[in-house]
């Protein structure tokens, strides 16, 4: 039975109108004319039954906005006008009561958006997600390869220009529109919807082989709960003859051939990459890293299966305990002797490195990776925000915390590498030869091996591994996840928890392959592959599309409309220009020199650079597919069709007061 509610709307300019009548909750009778899916002009004020229009579309008082009957209160003017005379200030509309129910049966249909329980959750979420691994790993090398304390400057010049005007982007794009990566485009510009399928092809590839490395640091876990850490002896049955112990034995002296129990441990006992000979034969797989896996899943699962609500609490640990021990740490490390040169070196400026592009080049790559635009993620924590949440403080607050927590992790690794480069009596450039992955798990867990209380601080180092991870993951598969439910609403809406459980499982079976005795070859070649040139490729054409298709102006004013005040002019030229240049840079530095892989002493074969190629063009492919698809089927002219598909499909709902206004 239809729900027909008739609204008076009160006289505009002194005329007397018809009723309104409503039907099927997107019709209006006006003037025996039949209104679908009128076109909203009003934004909401801060009180609960109120809106104005928008600034610029003043001249139609009266009209209904988001299918809801609102009408002039008696005490505004028609003209726009307050009595006071300010042209600043709008008429007040207000909802009439016969359609209050009408309001309440809809929201009671479609179902509220779930929001974030607190603000810190939501802040520590984004940093949880910001400050990973390469966090730890990563900027430290990066750093004292580009000039040590001289690399702070391109540093933070890209960061101020390119990484945080991108990270603010998402934010607000998310907070505004509340929708995931890829029912958003339907929003913004309908052409690019491709994004959002991209971004989610690119998560995937990253749970394939991020959370395997998870799965190390949890192996190294559970062999630090002993007396002796294994990685600190030669006599295991894994060690070889040329394992050199010379912690224990000071007599001992380094040569060429030597190799650390450490590296030894690594590579033999938890990679046992010496069974495989290549990316051609992987060998089996590990049964030991299997269950490992299988475990750091089943804490992933747990903890975003019911959402921001549950995954928002546990991050209270995953988020704050890497601090704790980075603290710790660093505190240590600072008292070892020789960490004085550790220090030395890595921030001593080496100002002539400035002058070469490589190192402009590393500082672009290292602040984006860094902060993490385009991979879904600050989209989809953003859009359980409130509607007025200060998102540009959050990001200000947010990045800054991530580039301090990369300067921190600097010094707690070099602390501790200039301590092992006094033990070993070599240049610390000698020590510091191991990058990724490597330098956690090789170089640091032999320097904790051999301090006072190393059990200790080993079990808090690879918990603080986890922890990093973890956060890094709920991040990276909740991004998937909000953008099928908001694109399949009617599918997976009410169905999360088993959605949750099919793509964590897809995940575990795409990472088998890292999971073999060659499953550390797979993973270099997947992080250097399957994300980097294809998230680059798809937040260059985010930002073209925001800046240029959506419009900045547009932009600017749904900022205005969330935050009460408009970006800057700096904030403009960074969208409209400095940051599609700054991805542009990126890019073609990548493409004209791909990088030359080489793994231990295995050299990656020529073919492989094709391999990678194509794993990341099968991501970006989406976009251009997409184009292809929404152009074909969309009738028209090719001039009436291209307009078309750069044209917002729908309009986004403003909630605010329990009713839910559309905005143009």
């Amino acid at each position: 039975m239809d729900r027909k509610p008739t609204c008076m709307e009160s006289p505009s300019l002194g005329s007397e109108k018809e009723p309104l009548t409503c039907r099927a909750r997107s019709e209006c009778k006006k003037d025996s004319q039949l209104l679908r899916n009128c076109k909203p002009s009003l934004r909401l004020s801060e009180e609960l039954n109120k809106v104005h229009p928008s600034p610029g579309e003043r001249g139609e008082p009266g009209h209904i906005s988001n299918k809801y009957l609102a009408v002039q209160s008696p005490e505004a003017p028609c003209n726009g006008m307050r009595n006071g005379g300010d042209e600043g200030s709008a008429p007040t509309l207000t909802v009439l009561p016969a359609c209050r129910a009408e309001i309440q049966h809809l929201q009671t249909e479609k179902g509220e958006r779930e929001t974030w329980s607190k603000k810190i959750d939501f802040l520590l979420s984004v940093i949880g997600y910001a400050v990973d691994l390469g966090n730890v790993w990563r900027f430290p090398y990066v750093c004292y390869q580009n000039g040590g304390g001289a690399f702070l400057i391109p540093y933070v010049i890209m960061a101020v220009f390119g990484g945080i005007p991108l990270f603010y982007m998402e934010l607000a794009i998310g907070q505004y529109h509340r929708n995931g990566c890829i029912s958003i485009w339907r929003k913004i510009c309908p052409l690019f919807k491709g994004i959002g399928y991209s971004i989610c092809m690119i998560a995937l590839y990253v749970a394939f082989y991020y959370n395997t490395i998870m799965a190390w640091a949890l192996y190294y876990l559970m062999f630090s709960f002993r007396s002796e850490l294994p990685w600190t002896s030669c006599l295991n049955e894994w060690n070889t003859a040329n394992c050199t112990n010379y912690f224990q034995n000071s007599s001992v002296s380094w040569s060429n051939s030597s190799i650390s129990p450490a590296e030894e441990f690594y590579t033999r006992q938890v990679l046992q990459i010496h069974k495989s000979k290549g990316l051609h034969d992987l060998g089996g797989i590990s049964w030991q890293l299997t269950l490992c896996l299988l475990l750091i899943f089943t804490v992933v699962y747990f903890s975003i299966w019911k959402g921001v609500k549950t995954s928002g609490k546990v991050v209270w640990v995953t988020a704050t305990f890497p601090y704790i021990v980075l603290a710790l740490l660093l505190i240590r490390g600072a008292t070892l002797p020789g960490a004085w040169r550790g220090v030395l070196f890595y921030l001593q400026p080496d100002w002539e490195k400035l002058l070469t592009t490589a190192v402009w080049v590393d500082a672009a790559a290292q602040i984006f990776f860094s902060l993490g635009p385009g991979f879904g993620v600050l989209l989809a924590f953003a859009s359980y925000n409130k509607f007025h949440n200060n998102c540009y403080q959050d990001a200000l607050i947010t990045s800054t915390v991530n580039c301090m927590t990369s300067f921190m992790s600097g010094l707690v690794i070099f602390t501790v590498l200039g301590y092992m480069a006094e033990m070993r009596n070599l240049d610390v450039s000698e020590v510091a030869k191991d990058t990724g992955p490597s330098l956690l798990f090789i170089t640091y867990a032999e320097a904790i091996a051999n301090m006072p209380a190393s059990t200790f601080f080993a079990i808090l180092f690879f918990l603080m591994l986890i922890t990093l991870g973890l956060d890094s993951t709920f991040a990276g598969l909740e991004g998937v996840i909000t953008a099928v439910l908001d694109e399949f609403p009617h599918r997976w809406g009410k169905r999360r928890e088993l959605f949750v459980f099919l793509l964590i499982s897809a995940c575990f079976l795409g990472a088998l392959s890292t999971l073999t005795f060659g499953g550390a070859y797979m993973v270099k070649l997947f992080e250097e592959y399957a994300t980097g040139p294809a998230v680059l490729t798809v937040v260059f054409l985010e930002a073209i599309a925001v800046s240029w298709f959506y419009g900045i102006n547009q932009f600017c004013r749904d900022i205005k409309e969330m935050l009460g005040f408009t970006p800057g002019w700096f904030w403009k030229i960074c969208w409209v220009a400095i940051c599609p240049l700054f991805l542009l840079f990126i890019i073609c530095s990548f493409m004209s020199s791909p990088p030359d892989l080489r793994l231990f002493n295995y050299h990656y074969p020529s073919w492989t650079v094709v391999l990678g190629y194509c794993i990341g063009t099968s991501s970006f492919i989406c976009v251009p597919a997409y184009m292809v698809y929404l152009l074909t089927s969309t009738p028209g002219s090719i001039k009436e069709r291209f307009l078309k598909s750069i044209t917002p499909e729908i309009s986004t709902e403003i909630p605010l007061g329990g009713i839910h206004m559309n905005a143009v």
